[in-house]
């Protein structure tokens, strides 16, 4: 099983999403804008940051939007399946740092 855990206007947690559109992987995705969830990557992960990737089928745990890219096409994508640095669009409300 897949988790990401992300927040709406991160563009590095867009970046995520967009990839793992692309691949068309199942990912439960956990807003970390919930103080539930919040609590939840914390306790995790160590800190509040996201976006944050927990694969349960590689026994994986990992932070920073490059490193999550690079697992996903290299554990679940193909040859053909994605560019490693999809374009986003990013507005003026997104976060600079999405830390907490």
């Amino acid at each position: 099983m897949l988790t990401l855990y992300y927040k709406e206007n991160c563009p590095f947690c867009r970046r995520v999403t967009a990839v793992i559109d692309r691949l068309q992987l199942q990912v439960e995705l956990k807003d970390a804008e919930d103080e539930a969830v919040e609590a939840e990557l914390i306790a995790r992960g160590g800190k509040m940051l996201v976006p944050y990737l927990v694969d349960d089928n590689k026994n994986v745990e990992m932070y920073e939007s490059d490193d999550i890219v690079a697992h996903l096409q290299a554990n679940y994508g193909t040859a053909s399946s994605t560019p490693s640095r999809p374009r986003i669009s990013i507005s003026d409300n997104v976060c600079v740092s999405c830390e907490g």
